[in-house]
């Protein structure tokens, strides 16, 4: 496993050891001991799957009181990830990365406690896969509005389909 770019502080873009051959391939996701090596010391205790369509928008998300920090893949398909950094300490406060994964590149991206996430689906159907480093507590459950003009995301996609609770969320200058 190596970091391609920490864009933001925290934030890594991780290529992991694919072993292929005629048979297919093999990657491990993820290792205790190679994380901390890393400089990721938290504890993973949820796994999340969600299996969305082209065009499909999700997110601005984070939690509150009960901060994720989230280790993010793509089974199959593929999605351009956005991750905005809501530190409000952090002198890249605000400042948001975008990054393409995908089942061909096999590019994962660690989000640590205090971003905002989201992403929108590239392919016909994708599996997108996550470690969590703490429990979903829906009543912290918080976001912020995917077209935000002061964020001014380079979202890939026109006309995303994206929900009415996501469509509903306060903007950045809000939260």
């Amino acid at each position: 496993m190596i970091i391609l770019n920490e864009p933001i502080a925290g934030l890594l873009v991780l290529q992991p050891r694919v072993f292929e051959d005629e048979r297919g391939f093999f990657l491990e996701t993820w290792q205790k001991e190679t994380f901390r090596k890393l400089g990721v010391e938290n504890d993973f205790v949820q796994d999340n799957w969600s299996r969305s369509e082209k065009g499909v928008l999700r997110g601005l998300h984070y939690q509150v009181q009960y901060p994720q920090g989230k280790l993010i893949s793509v089974r199959s398909g593929s999605v351009f990830d956005v991750a905005v950094d809501i530190r409000r300490d952090s002198p890249t406060f605000g400042k948001w990365h975008g990054e393409v994964l995908s089942e061909e590149n096999k590019l994962q991206v660690y989000v640590p406690p205090g971003f905002a996430h989201g992403f929108c689906v590239l392919s016909d159907n994708t599996d997108f896969t996550y470690k969590c480093t703490d429990y979903y507590h829906p009543e912290d459950e918080a976001g912020i509005r995917w077209d935000d003009p002061d964020l001014k995301i380079g979202w890939p996609v026109k006309d995303p389909t994206v929900s009415d609770k996501d469509r509903a969320l306060p903007l950045f200058r809000e939260i």
